[in-house]
């Protein structure tokens, strides 16, 4: 008999019962998700309601906008769509003694909960992909319609991975970068041009701080080119010829999720070759490695909790204990990411604490459950 029930632990994958459990998972992985991603968008449409109606932009304008930034609002609550799912979907089970009866087998609750752990492992992959594929070319449009039909900016700056270039008062400026959070500009060049368009003089300024009267410089190179062609040097003081603030800039500047994981890389190296610092987009860099992983996260901080009604009997207890770690970890991982913006951790510590952390909190509540 000891044989048998020993046996039945190390059940072959693909039976009856993993079928039937991963059924029941994903019927409830969609609706979760379904419900979750209009939750998030209503959340979402009431936080820009105020700016949508200050612009009074066409209804239609707003229905793309938001159909735009769906995958990206896919993306972000997938990770409550798994929670939720294996919640409902083993306590379902615990509710009607369907895990007693298949306890009662030999099986133990690690065994039961395997498929729906390998799913999670699917829904990981699946996220990677959506989010390399999906998210940065519609985010990409919900921007453009956001700061072009919404705000009514207009497109003045073309953006590559690392440069922008801005038209001025006879001139083209381009800087190669823009940080928002101290509001300075980084290595620009004033390109000043002729009534012709011919070149007649570059400017290089190193940086310019925002202040109370607009852009500061502290020292700039002006070369003047003459008739024949020569380049003659000053040292001048001379304002930035850009009549566009921070906040304005922040608008024509690209979020990290319209870069896919390649292209931030390549911005990164392109900023490294420059001398640039590049601590803020290397944690979003390992943030973009590390988020697809909270699924398997919720699967096995939920799993224990789902199951302890047979101990308890207090279910939504248990629920609302796996809430709580669902959100902890949302504002765990907000919190490693502003100090690795920052600089007060390390890049890999900034990305990967978070779920270092849960897994091992998930690893020893889904071993230590009987």
């Amino acid at each position: 008999m000891n044989g048998e029930r020993i046996g039945i632990s190390f059940l072959p994958l693909g039976g009856i019962l993993d079928r039937y459990l991963a059924a029941g998972f994903l019927r409830i992985f969609f609706i979760s998700l379904a419900v979750i991603t209009s939750l998030y968008v209503t959340v979402d449409f009431f936080d820009r309601i105020g700016t949508l109606l200050e612009s009074a932009a066409p209804l239609l304008t707003v229905v793309r906008y938001f159909v735009y930034r769906a995958p990206l609002s896919i993306s972000r609550v997938i990770g409550f769509a798994t929670l939720f799912s294996t919640l409902f979907c083993l306590g379902a089970l615990a509710r009607t003694h369907e895990v007693t009866a298949i306890r009662s087998s030999g099986i133990s609750v690690q065994r039961i909960a395997l498929p729906i752990l390998i799913l999670s492992f699917f829904v990981c992959g699946f996220t990677f992909i959506w989010n390399e594929t999906l998210v940065p070319v519609f985010e990409h449009r919900a921007q453009t319609i956001y700061k072009t039909e919404i705000k009514n900016k207009q497109q003045q700056s073309l953006l590559g991975t690392d440069d922008i270039w801005i038209r001025g008062e006879g001139s083209f400026i381009n800087v190669d970068r823009f940080d928002s959070r101290t509001s300075t500009l980084e290595n620009i060049t004033v390109f000043r041009l002729h009534r012709d368009f011919s070149l007649r003089a570059l400017v290089e300024i190193p940086k310019a701080k925002w202040g109370p009267t607009g852009w500061k410089t502290d020292s700039a190179v002006e070369w003047e080119i003459l008739g024949n062609g020569n380049m003659v040097r000053h040292d001048v003081n001379v304002s930035l010829p850009i009549t566009e603030t921070p906040a304005d800039l922040k608008l024509l500047a690209r979020d990290p999720e319209e870069f896919t994981f390649f292209d931030l890389q390549k911005q990164i190296a392109d900023m490294k070759s420059k001398g640039m610092d590049t601590t803020y987009y290397e944690v979003d860099l390992q943030t973009k490695l590390a988020l697809p992983l909270i699924s398997p996260l919720m699967v096995l901080l939920a799993i224990p909790f789902a199951l302890k009604r047979q101990m308890t009997g207090n279910i939504s207890l248990s629920f609302g204990v796996a809430m709580v770690i669902g959100f902890g970890y949302w504002v765990l991982s907000a919190f490693c990411v502003s100090l690795g913006h920052g600089g007060a951790l390390p890049v890999w510590m900034a990305g990967w604490i978070p779920n270092a952390i849960f897994t091992l909190i998930g690893v020893y509540f889904f071993t230590a459950v009987e």
